[in-house]
């Protein structure tokens, strides 16, 4: 029993020492940060100094000494030629969609940070969509926040390595250029609503529901409430007029489109897709990434989500918690307890 009480008490000093040197930690180093922190939690990554370390460490590795001391000693000379760098910016934001397009206000955020020093027809933003679709007020928002790079005149580059489709293909037509991996999905220009009715489960235990509206198409479909075929009807033609806005959306963006073929609600593959002039090239985003990295700066611009003080003490107290419990498992194994 003493020994359980020692090991209790010596994990829970130890936790709170660990907590309080990694607060203490974070405390200075938010002073430190002071003003210089961005408050907007944007967070700009140069993407070409991580592929030159990458490189530089497979180059090390590979090459023999005579060569790596060649190679470095002209690379310095080319640092001498090119001290002045002006080749384009390429911007890389990144936008995974949910029913809700919840991600469009951090997007939306990410496009003013990067419009404020883009180069008009110079530039490049990319934007990579992973989203299946949702809600059309969702998407139409976050399909204008790319109209604006458009607006801006700077060239707009679309990737989809996995899913653009229904509300995501509402973003990506508005793309100058279209990139899709061979079996990633895009397409799916239709509308769907899906209403479950209880309306006749209620009637049948003698459950009344009662709804008052005022306006003849005020909700004309509902969950509990009885569903006339005027009613049924109204709601088909805004679906329609729903897909005709669609449809239209996409054709201004993209003429080369024949409608008739692909604004049915299918969706498709990469390769087909293609031929259906509903993207531009098959690729990867990675691999035009790659491709750029020669002739262009890539940054990477992403949002992340601010901490207070507290949660970042807390979070450091957890850690610490949870690695002296792990240590404490660890000794009582090897005690065979």
């Amino acid at each position: 029993m003493d020994f359980w009480l020692h090991i209790a008490s010596f994990a829970l000093k130890a936790a709170l020492i660990v907590g309080a040197v990694g607060g203490l930690v974070i405390l200075i180093a938010s002073v430190a940060r002071g003003q210089e922190e961005d408050e907007t939690g944007l967070t700009i990554s140069n993407l070409n100094h991580l592929y030159d370390e990458m490189e530089e460490r497979f180059v090390a590795k590979v090459l023999d000494k005579k060569a790596l001391k060649a190679r470095r000693k002209a690379h310095k000379k080319e640092a001498k030629l090119e001290r002045k760098d002006t080749r384009k910016c390429l911007y890389l934001i990144e936008f995974k969609g949910d029913t809700k397009a919840s991600a469009a206000e951090q997007l939306a955020q990410q496009i003013d940070g990067v419009l404020t020093i883009a180069k008009p027809e110079s530039d490049e933003i990319v934007v990579k969509i992973d989203s299946p679709g949702g809600l059309v007020t969702s998407y139409g928002y976050a399909a204008s926040q790319l109209l604006r790079i458009r607006d801006a005149k700077i060239p707009l580059t679309v990737c989809v390595d996995e899913v653009a489709a229904s509300g995501g293909y509402l973003m990506a037509c508005t793309a100058n250029k279209i990139l899709c991996a061979p079996f990633a999905v895009v397409g799916s220009i239709g509308v769907v609503a899906e209403v479950p009715n209880l309306y006749r489960l209620l009637k049948k235990n003698d459950i009344d529901y009662e709804q008052y509206t005022a306006g003849e198409y005020k909700r004309t479909v509902s969950v509990l409430g009885e569903i006339t075929e005027e009613g049924r009807e109204h709601f088909k033609e805004k679906l329609s007029a729903t897909h005709v806005a669609f449809k239209h959306f996409v054709q201004s963006y993209r003429p080369q489109i024949e409608l008739e073929k692909v604004a049915n609600g299918d969706h498709w593959y990469g390769q087909e897709a293609l031929s259906l002039g509903l993207i531009d090239a098959l690729s990867t985003s990675d691999d035009y990434l790659f491709r750029a990295r020669h002739e262009a700066r890539i940054f990477k611009v992403t949002m992340e989500e601010k901490q207070t003080l507290v949660q970042q003490l807390m979070r450091s107290v957890g850690f610490a918690a949870e690695n002296v419990l792990q240590n404490l498992l660890n000794l009582t194994r090897r005690n065979g307890v």
